[in-house]
């Protein structure tokens, strides 16, 4: 099973606004972090998101897609960085984010989603997805 823990500032406004560049340990504890994650083998990707880094919203403006405005309406709001991880349960996953360094601002809270897996596409689906996006269904199936 896949998931995906993404992390946020928490509801504390004040350690948000507070935090500043990383210490060297806090940031070699994250480090750490990712690699026991990547020498479990359960790590399949993390990044960080920058937050003064270019972004932008897009959604559904008269049936088309368009730039809203944005991307945020509130700093508390702003994914700081994910984790997509393989792990065989829910639990596991919390496990993992139960381990997670503690510091960072933009990585108070961690939620854990899980992805949706080839299985939970139906058969007539599948079929399409096969048909029209074959390089990537070969990467959604990897390992499935």
């Amino acid at each position: 099973m896949r998931f995906i823990i993404t992390a946020a500032p928490g509801t504390d406004q004040a350690t948000t606004e507070a935090e500043g560049a990383p210490d060297e340990e806090l940031f070699a504890a994250y480090m750490k972090y990712n690699e026991e994650m990547a020498k479990a083998g359960v790590l399949i990707a993390s990044e960080g998101l920058n937050p003064a880094g270019a972004r932008a919203r897009v959604g559904i403006s008269g049936g088309k897609r368009a730039v809203l405005d944005g991307p945020f309406v509130e700093t508390k709001e702003l994914v700081g960085g994910f984790y997509l991880i393989e792990v065989s349960s829910k639990e596991e996953a919390i496990a993992w984010a139960l381990r997670c360094p503690v510091g960072f601002g933009s990585a108070e809270v961690l939620t854990i989603q899980q992805m949706t897996d080839l299985s939970d596409i139906p058969p007539r689906f599948r079929d399409i997805l096969l048909d029209v996006a074959p390089t990537w269904s070969a990467s959604f199936s990897k390992g499935k």
